[in-house]
């Protein structure tokens, strides 16, 4: 007879039934001594990743079966040891280090995190709580008949980013400039997929993975060249990893530095036909990044009239006569660039205007003189009319001739 030897872990399955309340203790000594009886020496048979219906199982006459678990840290994994057809014997769970986690309904490993879902002769079900990386690897289920039959199950452990930082290469950029900004999703496993958004549109960056102690970081680059336009606009990264359920995601508003944008308004005259004796008056609209504080007007190829005066953004130019025609320019900087904006100034006659005016009245009392005649012919045709009609039958008897 092959000599009995206790299984892995039942060491510490009698000193629990030393410390155990005396009403429990029989059933302890019971059970470690039936563990006794069973031979190690026996190779065990293997099975693993069974089908979902056990009406599907085939292993080659195996009857003990598993599954593998995949978990996210921190919450709970469930192995369970299932028996095709039960025959009442022993199943055994224990973890990658060989140590018994349960025999039969006894647990004798000290890890109170190990609870029973199930016990029966068909399963053996046990929950690991709060699960972290170190409980990674292959858990063994055994069941003791003849011969002896063993199935593993693998627990993999998922581990979301512990952090994600964004950094962007320069805090303020020029337009046309490239600048660099970096995403880095720090100790997860497996490693992320970082994806880069610029307001609502994707960009490609370039991705290096660090492998730790089993723990991945990855760090992603992206060249981005920025134009005004991108001035407070978000860039995003965006992680997507099976451990991370919606979107984990930092972003960055990039602030954008660009030369003045120029636009030259006339606010008087109103109708905008500039004629001898008439003011004017421009004002310049300056918009940049930052805003220039320089805003100056200038005759281009000539001195400015004397009469002319400068405020601000604002010329002025009173009683206006031909000797002003000319191109008069707005111009405005900042620290990235100059920009201007050219008004053409052509000084009409005095009475510019106003024979276009009188022909248009002249047309208007001709048209309506005329309107006025035409009306009362038709009135005197109308009454004509009528007149004719009512005497019709007088004109008749007085024309007539006389019989003889």
């Amino acid at each position: 007879m092959a000599s009995a030897v206790l299984p892995s872990g039942s060491q510490c399955a009698a000193a629990a039934a030393v410390a155990a309340p005396r009403g429990l203790r029989f059933r302890l000594l019971l059970l470690l001594f039936a563990a006794a009886l069973i031979p190690t020496d026996v190779p065990f048979t293997f099975c693993h990743d069974f089908e979902a219906s056990p009406a599907t199982w085939n292993c080659d006459g195996q009857n003990l079966f598993t599954k593998d678990v995949t978990v996210i840290e921190g919450e709970v994994a469930t192995i369970s040891c299932q028996v095709n057809k039960s025959d009442d014997s022993v199943i055994q769970l224990l973890n990658p280090n060989r140590q018994t986690i349960y025999f039969r309904d006894f647990r004798p490993l000290k890890d109170s995190r190990f609870q029973l879902l199930n016990f029966s002769s068909s399963e053996l079900k046990v929950s690991l709580t709060n699960v972290s990386i170190s409980d990674e690897g292959r858990y063994f289920c055994q069941l003791y008949t003849d011969p002896p039959q063993e199935s593993y199950t693998t627990i993999t452990v998922l581990v979301p980013p512990r952090n994600l930082m964004i950094d962007i290469q320069k805090d303020t950029a020029v337009e046309g400039e490239e600048i660099e900004v970096n995403c880095t999703a720090m100790a997860s496993k497996p490693a992320t997929t970082i994806r880069w958004f610029k307001g609502n549109t994707e960009l490609k960056g370039k991705s290096e993975v660090e492998e730790w102690s089993d723990m991945y970081t990855v760090t992603s680059q992206l060249m981005l060249k920025v134009h005004k336009e991108d001035d407070g606009v978000p860039v995003i990264c965006q992680v997507e990893h099976p451990a991370v359920t919606g979107n984990l995601q930092t972003q960055r508003y990039l602030e954008v530095q660009y030369k003045p944008q120029v636009h030259i308004q006339m606010t008087y005259p109103l109708q905008g036909l500039t004629r001898e004796g008439d003011a004017l008056e421009l004002t310049c609209e300056a918009i940049g990044k930052p805003q220039p504080v320089m805003v100056t007007w200038v005759r281009v190829d000539d001195e400015m009239p004397q009469h002319a005066v400068l405020s601000g953004p604002n010329l002025f130019i009173n009683n206006l006569n031909k000797t002003d025609n000319g191109t008069y320019r707005c111009e405005a900087s900042n620290i990235v660039g100059k920009a201007h904006s050219d008004y053409m100034l052509y000084v009409y006659d005095s009475r510019a205007g106003e024979e276009g005016s009188i022909r248009a009245v002249d047309h208007a009392v001709i048209g309506g003189v005329v309107a006025v005649v035409v009306f009362a012919m038709l009135c005197l045709l109308i009454i004509l009319g009528r007149y004719f009609a009512r005497h019709k039958g007088l004109f008749s008897l007085t024309s007539s001739p006389r019989i003889k």
